[in-house]
């Protein structure tokens, strides 16, 4: 259940694992949209149109998404860390593969297996710090956590126009895999020597008991559809960001990347901010302030506003995004005690399977309704979403708590 969120002081350190934690999913996140501003060129390469391209994001979204409900049961069986840190390696030879594609089905099927490892990681390492960390201080390590996976998505998408000015897409892929298996190696040698506690003894019998235990608690149906909503709305809109950009004259895939981590950057603003937002404003106040804030930036980016101006909403964005996130994920944690892993894996099977359904809807609107239609609805549904997280989401302690 929530407790009341104070800052950490000096005698409430977090345990040194979270740290390691972090690097993992920062690993991890290097790769996750790290194709976004270079898809205009991988259109080109393979003569395809760009809505074509952008089904990489869809793909990959997808296959993460439905490896969730067994990445989790997996590592409440066989145990979080070990599972992670063997997916950063597949994710590694992924990205490597992706790089050596001679077709487009080539380079798709090769993110479809970074796909599959690099949902072994995130959900996985949320697992972990809700297992090392206590319900009061749960949502500042959360963030903490968060904050490693928004720096790789910062510096993932940033850097890969970059690198994709100089030396291409595939070059970026390349250097993604090479760093992909480094870390895998060094967060191995990093578990080894930490101080955690031994995972819970579990069998299928309790898994399924674990299940049960998540769909009977009332808030279950709320915080998944929420985030699948959240998914579709606004990443959804990522693959596209490019695109737009172009639209304006701005054919720099630096420039593309650089909007894009403005995203990332207003996800690290959140994570320095939520220990001081969260007790002023509360958990329903954060809701329905971020959606909100995510509604604003949806309507300024239809638009079409110049890159510098594109770049701040995509800032303000990922602030307004976090601050609803966080709380989702929150009350996903407090699902299930003795599945928190499974708990936290169907919150990222809702949420990646809504980017998935995100890019194929805005493409459809862009189609068929044009940009300014598109993004004003979406701006709209978010709106609603906050306000009907807010009613209905209420604190209420897991099942199985007392064990």
């Amino acid at each position: 259940m929530h407790q009341p969120v104070t800052r950490p002081s000096q005698d409430q350190k977090f345990p040194p694992a979270i740290n390691i934690i972090a690097l993992a999913g920062f690993s991890a996140a290097l790769s996750t949209r790290a194709l976004d501003p270079v898809l205009p060129h991988v259109a080109d390469d393979f003569a395809i149109s760009i809505t074509t391209a952008a089904s990489i994001a869809a793909g990959f979204a997808l296959i993460y998404a439905l490896v969730q409900p067994a990445i989790g049961a997996a590592a409440d069986l066989f145990g979080k860390a070990r599972l992670m840190t063997a997916c950063l390696a597949l994710l590694g030879v992924a990205c490597i593969l992706g790089a050596l594609a001679t077709s487009f089905a080539g380079l798709f099927a090769s993110r479809i297996l970074a796909g599959i490892a690099a949902g072994g990681v995130f959900p996985v390492a949320l697992g972990l710090t809700a297992d090392l960390v206590a319900p009061a201080k749960r949502q500042v390590a959360i963030g903490r956590t968060m904050a490693g996976s928004m720096t790789g998505n910062l510096l993932g998408s940033s850097a890969s126009g970059i690198i994709g000015d100089f030396i291409g897409w595939r070059g970026v892929l390349v250097i993604l895999g090479a760093l992909g298996l480094i870390a895998a190696v060094a967060v191995v040698a990093g578990f080894r020597g930490a101080a955690l506690t031994a995972p819970p003894k579990t069998d299928l019998k309790t898994l399924k008991q674990g299940y049960r235990t998540i769909f009977a608690n009332p808030n279950t149906r709320f915080c998944y559809s929420a985030v699948f909503v959240e998914g579709c709305c606004v990443f959804g809109l990522f693959p596209f960001i490019a695109a737009f950009l172009f639209d304006l004259g701005e054919k720099s895939l630096s420039i593309a990347g650089i909007v894009i981590a403005g995203f990332a950057v207003g996800g690290l603003f959140y994570t320095l901010t939520v220990s001081r937002m969260l007790p002023r404003l509360g958990v329903k106040g954060m809701m329905i302030a971020g959606a909100s804030i995510v509604a604003l930036q949806l309507a300024a980016l239809a638009f079409g506003p110049g890159w510098k101006l594109q770049f701040a909403s995509m800032l303000a964005m990922g602030w307004g995004f976090y601050m609803i996130h966080g709380c989702l994920q929150v009350f996903a944690s407090e699902l299930s005690i003795g599945a928190r892993a499974t708990a936290m894996s169907l919150h990222s099977f809702f949420f990646f399977m809504g980017q998935t359904v995100g890019p194929l809807a805005y493409g459809f609107g862009l189609a068929h309704a044009g940009k300014g239609p598109t993004l004003l609805t979406s701006a709209a549904i978010m709106v609603v979403l906050g306000l009907v997280c807010a009613r209905l989401l209420k604190q209420r302690a897991p099942s199985d708590a007392q064990a």
